[in-house]
């Protein structure tokens, strides 16, 4: 007989998240601490989706609120991820979308005060950088995905998705 874990079950979550990439080849990240941790990490902007939002309609609130953007053009979907984590005390299983958005660099804005708590800075990244950094971006395989989008090296079949347990 298997003993019940005592680990709540993890709340599901979908999001929708934003490769921003310059035509000098640089990606948008921003580094977060995850409340109450000293873990840092980096993530491409975006957030979850609400109960009555498509993953277009979340992905512009969630630019505007983290970036102050709000002219742009959703492009195309290159990512998919799936990631179990703990968040502020809380166990998330998140589905993610990633879409490339073609953007002039910028300096972005952060208008979310929630979110706000958890941002370290915002950088600009060349595509150079992320393949070559020892520090955790997400998702993992950032870097390869920019540098195959830029080469115009579509993926053949369905998309790889990246299923991540922490």
């Amino acid at each position: 007989m298997s003993t019940p874990s005592t680990e709540p079950k993890a709340k599901a979550r979908a999001a929708v998240r934003a490769i921003l990439i310059t035509p000098q080849a640089e990606v948008l990240l921003m580094r977060i601490r995850e409340p109450g941790s000293g873990d840092c990490f980096w993530i491409t902007p975006g957030g979850g989706i609400e109960s009555d939002e498509s993953f277009e309609a979340c992905l512009r609130r969630e630019l505007q609120e983290e970036l102050g953007l709000s002219q742009f053009e959703v492009g195309p979907l290159v990512w998919l991820r799936r990631h179990t984590f703990k968040w502020d005390g809380r166990r998330v299983r998140q589905s993610e979308r990633y879409h490339v958005v073609a953007v002039e660099r910028f300096e972005p804005t952060m208008s979310d005060l929630d979110e706000a708590r958890a941002l370290q800075e915002f950088r600009w990244w060349h595509v150079s950088e992320l393949l070559e950094t020892t520090e955790r971006l997400t998702p993992l395989a950032l870097g390869t995905i920019v540098l195959e989008y830029l080469r115009g090296s579509p993926q053949a079949g369905p998309l790889t998705e990246e299923i991540l347990e922490d």
